[in-house]
């Protein structure tokens, strides 16, 4: 569901931005779990675009921002502070250097994500120079974007996977090295002691293993648990 806000009061020298819609929105991302309110700011001039961007981070412990207005942008960073900005590299009226730089001056705990229908060395280059977190090209798929803002949110610790999916994330993993490596679950089952039963419900994500338990198929498929749990993250 949307509603509309108005923003945090910015500096006495610019004019307050109008309201700006602002969603917490349900379903999509639905593996992933915030560890508290995640803030999110959209900026591109095409409101479609932010829509877009929008419904594509659909998870509820996100509270997104869209700004398509390119003269407010100022006005808005000195407000609410954000953990991640997606933000379209050419905004009319304003220079990509200038955002970077109010980003840094009031926004100094968020991430950039930068998008662009116009990718060029310049833009790359000055991309990395204001450290941003990423550099998309549109049009981009939807997953792209997903796990883009998954990984970064991740990285900050804002966002973990649920209990459930990485339940069967974990048993997929395990299930795809068994089968790659031709092993029944039976054979599987002889050389970790684990019974057959058991094997079978971790690798359909209905039971969690004990950590025991994970070493020794770990040991069986002859892989160790840092190697397992980088297979897992991947696959999320």
């Amino acid at each position: 569901m949307s509603s509309l806000r108005m923003p945090p009061a910015p500096f006495d020298s610019v004019t307050p931005p109008p309201p700006v819609q602002r969603l917490s929105p349900t379903g999509g991302l639905a593996d992933f779990q915030a560890s508290g309110e995640i803030r999110i700011l959209i900026l591109d001039d095409d409101a479609s675009v932010c829509t877009f961007i929008r419904t594509l981070l659909g998870n509820e412990g996100f509270m997104i921002d869209t700004l398509s207005d390119p003269s407010q942008v100022e006005g808005w960073l000195k407000g609410q502070s954000y953990h991640l900005i997606i933000m379209d590299y050419i905004l009319p009226g304003l220079n990509a250097e200038q955002i970077f730089a109010w980003v840094r001056d009031h926004q100094p705990e968020a991430s950039v994500i930068v998008v662009t229908a116009y990718p060029s060395v310049e833009s790359a280059l000055s991309c990395l120079r204001a450290r941003t977190y990423d550099y998309l090209t549109k049009p981009f798929q939807p997953d792209q974007m997903r796990n883009l803002v998954v990984r970064c949110l991740e990285s900050k610790g804002l966002l973990r996977m649920t209990e459930e999916a990485l339940r069967e994330t974990l048993g997929s993993v395990i299930r795809d090295r068994r089968k790659g490596l031709k092993m029944t679950l039976q054979q599987m089952s002889n050389r970790t002691g684990v019974s057959l039963g058991y094997l079978s419900q971790i690798e359909l994500g209905k039971n969690s293993a004990s950590i025991e338990t994970l070493y020794r198929i770990c040991l069986a498929l002859g892989m160790n648990m840092a190697e397992l749990f980088t297979a897992v993250q991947g696959k999320s």
